[in-house]
């Protein structure tokens, strides 16, 4: 089974488009959702992320939404903590295609960095 971890200065997840993400009222409130349109900038970029060194320059005190865990997951998605690997794995994948590409070297490491256990 593999198991959910963020590759490090991928930064797929910081492309908050909104354009791309047109559910975005189904799980965030109102004031998540005007929080999550003022991170967006000009080029669909959060505004947090630089994108020189690939980090997020506010990880420590980012919005709940930015969060990937298995008690967030189930609070705006409904996923239980048993489903949230396959679920935030799925995600992942689904967000690097979209940002960078399926054979990207970004997908290639995310890949890697999949823990599987049996």
């Amino acid at each position: 089974m593999e198991t959910w971890q963020c590759a490090k200065q991928c930064g797929a997840c910081c492309h908050l488009d909104p354009q791309e993400r047109p559910d975005l009222e189904d799980y965030l409130s109102h004031d998540e959702l005007e929080q999550y349109l003022g991170m967006v900038g000009n080029d669909g970029w959060c505004v947090n992320f630089d994108q020189l060194t690939r980090q997020c320059q506010i990880y420590d005190s980012r919005p709940r939404f930015c969060c990937v865990k298995p008690d967030t997951f189930e609070q705006m998605y409904q996923i239980s903590p048993s489903e949230f690997n396959e679920f935030a794995i799925d995600c992942c994948r689904q967000q690097i295609t979209g940002v960078y590409g399926e054979n990207s070297p970004e997908m290639k490491r995310y890949n890697q960095v999949i823990k599987t256990t049996r």
